[in-house]
């Protein structure tokens, strides 16, 4: 009866452990060589935080306006300052954040999906099928990208939605090429070979033995793509053809009211053109870090 009563002790796999402690290795790694990849992962997941939580951190709302506190400079009551209309801009630079974070994640993430669609099938499959979407691919790559966005916005008409489809499918037909390139070394491997040899799918071959090998090219390509996009949309805002108002966006933040009281109030244009510059800044040394800690070739030279 004992040891019936006795409760069997839950087992943990070993597998959830590894990956943790795969996870803080990287991490530690990531601080200890790339001190600069590492203050930029920083910067990025604070302007996520902000972005996220920006309908709680924002002390008033994003076109909350007050025409008797206009023009006001950065002060405790303001740390941003205030624009033309009185509306407190360290507020509308969190909600600016929040539109930069959903935009440039789903986005980059869309843009990354087809991009590993199209360079794992092209790269793998190889023959007529791959020289056919290459030089669709080089076709597509021909056209200046802002020309096809200006395009595309004024046909379509402004919005997150047009954004994020143009963005995705600019950035994601352009960056099949790097996954294609990755691919084509990956598969002449033995494992590869065993694989094929033993009858397995293609399917298989692809999700167990192709895909995790390509893995490093493909974060490395998200991060940059994010960057990417939040400097693309704060160009297409700042030309008018971005996101419409009133809802705040770093470029359009710059434009309009910003460049016309520039002289009155420099801060109006200052504080979004910082954070715009800080959050692709970070990505990119962010990216770089991950490109050189997770390149098998760079452990080498180390």
């Amino acid at each position: 009866m004992a040891a019936k009563d006795t409760p069997i002790p839950v087992v943990v796999p070993a597998r959830r452990f590894a990956v943790l402690s795969v996870i803080w290795r990287f991490i530690g790694r990531l601080f200890r060589e790339k001190p600069l990849g590492a203050a930029g992962a920083v910067i990025c997941l604070l302007f996520l935080f902000c972005g996220v939580f920006a309908d709680v951190l924002a002390p008033y709302g994003m076109n909350e306006i007050n025409l008797g506190k206009r023009l006001k400079p950065p002060s405790l009551d303001f740390p941003f300052g205030t624009d033309n209309l009185g509306r407190d801009l360290l507020s509308r630079c969190l909600y600016g954040a929040q539109v930069s974070v959903i935009i440039g994640l789903t986005a980059a993430t869309l843009a990354t999906c087809i991009s590993v669609l199209l360079g794992i099938l092209t790269g793998f499959l190889g023959g007529k099928f791959d020289m056919v979407v290459q030089r669709l691919v080089d076709a597509w790559m021909s056209f200046p990208d802002l020309i096809i966005l200006i395009v595309v916005v004024a046909v379509l008409g402004p919005g997150a939605w047009q954004i994020i489809g143009i963005l995705s499918l600019l950035l994601g037909i352009a960056g099949s090429r790097i996954i294609r390139s990755a691919v084509v070394s990956v598969r002449e491997n033995m494992y590869v070979h065993a694989a094929q040899s033993i009858g397995a799918s293609t399917t298989r071959i692809l999700w167990r033995h192709i895909l995790p090998n390509v893995l490093p090219p493909v974060i490395v390509l998200f991060t940059t793509r994010v960057g990417t996009v939040i400097l693309a949309e704060s160009a297409l805002s700042f030309l008018g053809l971005g996101v419409p108002p009133p809802t705040p966006t770093w470029g359009g933040m710059l434009s309009g009211s910003g460049r016309t009281f520039m002289f009155q109030g420099p801060w109006m244009a200052l504080f979004p053109g910082l954070c715009l510059t800080m959050v692709v800044y970070a990505i990119n040394v962010y990216g770089d870090a991950l490109r050189d800690l997770l390149d098998p070739r760079m452990r080498g030279s180390r």
